[in-house]
């Protein structure tokens, strides 16, 4: 407990005193964005953060809990594509004076839910492009593009993300993937703190 305080992922301002970092969950007012607990932002305003997003589209951002989500980050949504099996891809449909009926979902390059993992770190300035899957534990580095699914535990960065590396070897893994360290309660992490934050891997293992 730090300040005589239990940690709560109701409040939007977790820092007392400054504004520029925010619990994202009790922000969200836009019923197509939902995010776990005590995921924040290094901002004060998230939704600002996602971009094209329509509800005719019927996509989703979806983020799990704990997630650290730098400065500058952007979630672009499916709204963000135009047709393209056809001659032009400008979107008429959109502007006034234009005549041209929506194009059906089935000829436009829509490419499902943002799905984001629990214990995901993106980095300041980073893309995330649609229908992306970030696995629990990945690390996205600044300024990255990313426009195809990121395995869990793995760091990726650049223009497209590519892989660099995983964070551990496959035994810690899998055993953190069952592990589920973000599902305990409050209590329960409070007490894993030590362990959690242990760079002896090790260690970890064996506990």
């Amino acid at each position: 407990m730090k300040n005589e305080k239990n940690p709560d992922p109701n409040v939007i301002h977790p820092i007392a005193g400054y504004d520029k970092e925010i619990y994202v969950k009790p922000t969200i007012k836009n019923q197509n964005i939902i995010v776990g607990d005590f995921t924040y932002i290094a901002d004060s305003d998230f939704e600002s953060h996602v971009t094209h997003l329509y509800e005719w589209n019927g996509d989703k951002l979806i983020i799990g809990k704990f997630c650290q989500i730098a400065a500058g980050v952007e979630f672009v949504m499916n709204g963000a594509n135009h047709q393209m099996n056809a001659i032009t891809t400008f979107p008429f449909y959109t502007l006034e004076g234009w005549n041209m009926n929506p194009p059906m979902p089935s000829e436009l390059p829509i490419k499902g839910d943002t799905v984001i993992g629990n214990d995901v770190w993106i980095g300041q300035n980073a893309v995330i492009l649609p229908g992306v899957h970030i696995g629990d534990g990945a690390i996205i580095g600044a300024n990255s593009i990313v426009g195809s699914d990121v395995e869990p535990y793995t760091i990726v960065a650049g223009n497209p993300a590519k892989m660099l590396r995983k964070r551990f070897d496959e035994e810690l893994i899998e055993i953190l993937l069952k592990f589920k360290w973000w599902d305990k309660s409050i209590e329960e992490i409070n007490g894993l703190i030590p362990l959690l934050t242990s760079s002896d891997l090790e260690k970890v293992k064996k506990r």
